[in-house]
């Protein structure tokens, strides 16, 4: 009778599934942006330089997270055709997996600033490319209340329009369906003020802005740095009245939102948004509950592939 129990390591080592040129694609077909001749060049390309790839598209809210936190999972990259929603349910995903495996980006969705960050290309025949040339850079994110964000966590009126932005009208008119709230809501609002401790010390404001991107709803740049360098920094607005948050909006879309009047820039490793009644909250521009937050640098970082 054969075992395998005593056998050599090199046989063992022989025994294992050899994950090089292997990536498992995952996409929600419900998702805005979503486009199956994308998916469809991509795998083509990949399967023409000898990959193997399986296309996956979701059937429930959750999936990307429960398929990317399984320690079995039988791939070397997991690629997700999405937005930054989709990428953050992956690095949460990955947040109860051992070893991780690389991360590659197709950019759909309303809206992918992490596409921006890393400047990923857009074609089919590119992204492809990007996949079979594996450069990597390591993925750094922060920790809102333990959940991963890898663009921005924060609380006030940016996370009240997230909160109140109709789903189908959402997919229906994409990043202007945020627009279109942000006007309903900032004509009625009264946003309570935030309490925010970085490093233990405070400030108050009605909006801050917890960012481990350099850019923030687009192209717009908010502090240094970037997703592959450690570090986050908070942005802080003492003000949300209609008339200071067009000023603070000209200022974010001219590159001097840290040079504004009532408004300021810092690096921190801990920090701490609370308010004497519950605010809304939001990570990666996906709802998030409300305050109190607890906000810090992840230990972990993630193998991203970049052109």
């Amino acid at each position: 009778m054969t075992t395998f129990s005593g056998a050599s390591p090199a046989s063992r080592r022989k025994m294992q599934p050899d994950l090089s040129g292997s990536a498992l694609i995952l996409a929600n077909p419900t998702s805005g942006g979503y486009r199956p001749d994308v998916l469809d060049g991509v795998r083509t390309r990949l399967e023409d330089k000898g990959w193997q790839v399986e296309i996956r598209l979701t059937r429930h809210a959750g999936e990307i997270g429960e398929v990317c936190s399984d320690p079995k999972l039988p791939v070397k990259t997991v690629v997700i055709a999405g937005g930054d929603g989709s990428i953050n349910e992956a690095l949460t995903g990955f947040q109860n997996h051992p070893a991780p495996p690389q991360l590659a980006v197709i950019p759909f969705g309303t809206a992918n600033v992490l596409a921006l960050e890393l400047g990923l290309p857009r074609k089919a025949a590119a992204i492809a490319d990007m996949i079979s040339n594996q450069k990597i850079e390591q993925l750094h994110y922060g920790l809102a209340n333990g959940r991963p964000f890898v663009l921005m966590a924060s609380a006030g009126f940016d996370a009240e329009v997230v909160h109140a932005v109709p789903l189908a009208l959402k997919r229906r008119l994409g990043k202007l369906a945020y627009v279109i709230t942000a006007f309903r809501t900032g004509l009625t609002r009264k946003g309570p003020t935030l309490k925010v401790c970085l490093d233990g010390v405070t400030a108050t404001g009605k909006l801050a802005v917890a960012s481990n991107a350099r850019h923030y709803g687009g192209p717009f740049t908010i502090c240094p740095g970037g997703v592959t360098d450690a570090g986050l920094h908070m942005l802080v607005l003492e003000k949300d009245d209609p008339l200071s948050s067009l000023r603070f909006g000209l200022a974010l879309m001219s590159g001097r939102i840290h040079k504004a009047r009532g408004a300021f820039v810092k690096p921190f490793r801990t920090a701490t948004i609370e308010a004497e009644s519950p605010v809304a909250a939001q990570v990666d521009g996906d709802p998030f509950g409300a305050t109190p937050l607890d906000i810090r640098q992840s230990d972990k970082t993630v193998p991203v592939l970049v052109p």
